[in-house]
């Protein structure tokens, strides 16, 4: 059944052309341009020298190790947010309040926070269990997988707050006819669940894809920042910029902007719109 939906306001013509003129030129300003200037720089002296400048060995080291980054970012996000939504939605428990509150704490945290956290708990030296993981061959802090984390951490609301929502919209009726019919919680969640809230999960992980590529402030922290080795694109186009190779600091800037864009783009065209009632 088709929910009703509240009626419109019906402010004055000024007051609407008002409101939108300063939306209009908030998000331009703000957003549409910064962003055209990056690109611009980027293409100004042709494409072909913006390509040669995204082959450079160590810049093509930081895109691959920032690519490796996102995808396991956004896989373990992908599958903690399913399991936390739906835990957070379908069941009653102790602290529910409690860990919903600390799953939007790194919204609020700093990265640059998370990443010193994160050192002081896995540091090789003197962290909480660097020097356990290290004496099992295990370097978490300025490698791969200290990285992973502070990605995987700045990102984790995105998909939960995606799907939170639409899991509560939907419902549990058709989950408890499919229970009734014989079916186990594998096969309800396959075809009943994940169906019902595929778009939710697609927006999420595009969220947490975005920002994992974009990642800054924790990454520099865990990382390093050792050129060819655990510097991300990112953090190149800090060092480029500030070692006066701004052609390359731009091309890999409009590189990123580009892939968060096109990803964004692509799941706004592909989503169905809702039927109005």
């Amino acid at each position: 059944m088709a929910r009703a939906q509240a009626p419109l306001t019906r402010d004055p013509a000024p007051v609407r052309w008002g409101l939108r003129v300063v939306a209009v030129v908030y998000v331009v300003l703000l957003v549409a341009w910064p962003t055209y200037l990056v690109f611009e720089n980027a293409l100004k002296p042709g494409l072909g020298a913006m390509l040669d400048g995204l082959r450079d060995p160590d810049v093509a080291h930081a895109i691959d190790l920032t690519v490796t980054i996102t995808v396991y970012a956004v896989l373990i996000n992908l599958a903690f947010g399913l399991t936390v939504s739906l835990l957070l939605v379908r069941y009653d428990f102790p602290g529910k309040r409690l860990l919903s509150a600390l799953l939007d704490v790194p919204l609020s945290v700093s990265p640059v926070v998370v990443g010193l956290a994160l050192v002081l708990v896995y540091n090789g030296q003197d962290g909480w269990f660097g020097p356990t993981l290290e004496r099992l061959g295990y370097q978490v802090i300025f490698s791969t997988p200290g990285i992973v984390m502070a990605t995987v951490f700045v990102a984790l609301p995105l998909v939960i707050r995606e799907i939170v929502p639409v899991l509560e919209e939907i419902g549990d009726e058709q989950e408890q006819a499919a229970r009734s019919l014989g079916a186990n919680g594998v096969q309800t969640f396959w075809r009943v669940t994940l169906p019902g809230i595929k778009w939710a999960v697609v927006y999420g992980v595009v969220l947490a894809l975005a920002r994992s590529i974009g990642e800054f402030g924790a990454v520099k922290i865990v990382s390093g920042n050792v050129v060819g080795q655990s510097q991300t694109a990112t953090l190149v186009v800090e060092e480029t910029y500030q070692n006066f190779q701004q052609q390359t600091s731009y091309a890999v800037s409009a590189l990123l902007a580009l892939v968060a864009m096109v990803s964004l783009v692509v799941v706004a065209v592909l989503r169905p719109k809702e039927h109005k009632s």
